[in-house]
């Protein structure tokens, strides 16, 4: 009995480490907004491990954002984008960063995506406060705030992370099944429907979300935990007998 005992202990000790392993990987990161207060919101993105926190104000419209990604490479990019008119990436209203140079203070500048060639450009919404940061672990933090629709409940939202920037000139990103996929809606309360699944690729069919693809702020990873603690439970019942 003892020893079932201690079985049983050493179950639920484990339980303990699972449970930090499921939780939102955002909620970690100590992101403040323009006026140093926390994001309402944040969202670990389905794919290209990046990471949204966000801010909506119903008063004017706007949507404050930080963007956190891992470029590929030391001189590589990152996007995060809101296209005003589809899922795809082609329409997208970008900003897109880089380090020029090792240990060099990231640069962001707006591009609008009409084709694979990636040129600057005027986007079509208004934005204010843009800057990018350097982040431990290599990351890079997009930040600013943008004009949305009013009365609008999400906008369709792309990020992606790219190849080599040479002479100032962003390379065009790998054509992985993760860098196919990351397109999502984002929706701007936590109280609407799940805020982000995986899109797909730019012109093909568009999939039903299902529960596995939900990422809506709070609710990462609960299929996993549910299936853990599932687990346990059945192992801690046939040590008891």
């Amino acid at each position: 009995m003892a020893s079932n005992s201690s079985l049983l202990l050493l179950l639920l000790a484990v339980a303990c480490f699972i449970s930090p392993a499921i939780s939102q990987t955002c909620s970690t990161q100590n992101i403040l907004s323009a006026d140093r207060t926390p994001f309402e919101n944040c969202l670990d993105l389905p794919v290209l491990d990046s990471y949204l926190h966000y801010t909506y104000n119903a008063t004017n419209s706007s949507l404050s954002v930080a963007f956190v990604a891992t470029p590929s490479r030391s001189n590589g990019w990152v996007a995060w984008a809101i296209n005003p008119t589809t899922r795809g990436m082609f329409g997208s209203q970008a900003f897109l960063a880089y380090s020029p140079r090792a240990g060099a203070r990231p640069e962001v500048n707006t591009y609008n995506i009409s084709s694979y060639n990636l040129s600057r450009g005027r986007l079509s919404f208004d934005f204010w406060n843009l800057r990018a940061e350097a982040m431990a672990g290599n990351r890079i933090v997009i930040r600013t705030s943008v004009k949305v629709p009013a009365g609008a409940e999400s906008v369709n939202q792309v990020w992606q992370i790219g190849g080599n920037v040479t002479s100032g000139r962003p390379g065009v990103h790998p054509f992985n099944a993760a860098n196919l996929a990351s397109t999502a809606v984002l929706r701007f309360t936590v109280s609407d429907a799940p805020s982000s699944a995986p899109g797909s690729a730019p012109g093909s069919a568009q999939g039903p979300t299902t529960p596995e693809q939900a990422g809506g702020p709070g609710n990462a990873g609960s299929m996993t935990a549910s299936v853990n603690f599932g687990i346990l439970v059945m192992l801690a019942t046939i040590f008891m007998f």
